[in-house]
């Protein structure tokens, strides 16, 4: 990678207030919005409270929607002739792409650290100073899932539109993925096929070890194993990133 050329770009994402608004503060009214709806009162659920558990739904989405988005603009860019131009400097493509992960995740932490701050003003309660930091970690960590399907999604349909259309998929992907409302039944049985479900199931093991909170007391929990998560995100990550080498090849064959 480039450091100046990081440097540089880290500070026009960061300059870029409106995305940053809703990147970072979207997520943030989000947990306090369904924070106060479903958490209402303290329930435990394991090593934190439901709180707890909204406070990490709400920073997967963010960090989700960051990786998404900048991914997506990364390949737009090189689409409009910016990979000709860096073609005259000693970066190479893989190092712009690198660039571009670490700028993403840059952001990303700042969405992830905004909502568990506002949890921690909040309400949001855990066992253990460990059960925080990891759910933050796996939550950070894990939404280089979605930079692979911003660039996927980006690459394939190769116009302005493409990251709008990234966005309006990863809004599905968090409903049907589990992440916004307990699902259960037939349902739940399709979330767990979903690119969402893995990493959000990553991010909440520090506080519910594997258990699916179920909708009611008429439904009860369910378990999940951190193998079957751990394969989830492994096999979408090579879906994401297959149907993006698909779609570069695809474009040099065109030219």
């Amino acid at each position: 990678m480039n450091l100046t050329y990081l440097r540089i770009d880290l500070v026009r994402q960061l300059r870029d207030v409106a995305n940053l608004a809703f990147v970072i503060g979207l997520p943030v009214v989000m947990y306090v919005i369904f924070g106060s709806t479903f958490g209402d009162g303290g329930e435990m659920a394991r090593n934190g409270n439901v709180q707890f558990y909204v406070m990490t739904s709400m920073a997967i989405y963010g960090a989700s929607v960051a990786t998404t988005s900048i991914a997506g603009m990364a390949a737009i860019e090189l689409m409009q002739g910016w990979g000709r131009q860096l073609g005259l400097t000693p970066m190479r493509p893989m190092g712009y792409v690198a660039t571009k992960v670490v700028v993403a995740l840059t952001v990303s932490a700042a969405a992830v650290a905004a909502v568990f701050l506002a949890g921690l003003l909040t309400g949001a309660e855990a066992t253990s100073a460990g059960v925080w930091l990891l759910s933050a970690l796996v939550a950070w960590l894990g939404s280089a899932l979605f930079a692979l399907y911003g660039l996927a999604i980006a690459q394939s349909f190769r116009s302005e539109s493409a990251v709008s259309i990234a966005s309006a998929g990863l809004v599905l992907f968090a409903f049907l993925g589990n992440l916004f409302v307990p699902l259960s039944g037939t349902m739940l049985q399709v979330a767990r096929f979903m690119p969402m479900y893995g990493y959000a199931g990553l991010a909440r093991w520090p506080q519910l070890e594997g258990t699916v909170i179920g909708t009611g007391p008429d439904v009860p929990s369910s378990q999940d194993s951190f193998g079957g998560l751990i394969l989830n995100v492994v096999i979408w990550a090579a879906v994401f990133a297959g149907i993006a080498a698909w779609a570069v090849q695809r474009g040099r064959q065109r030219q």
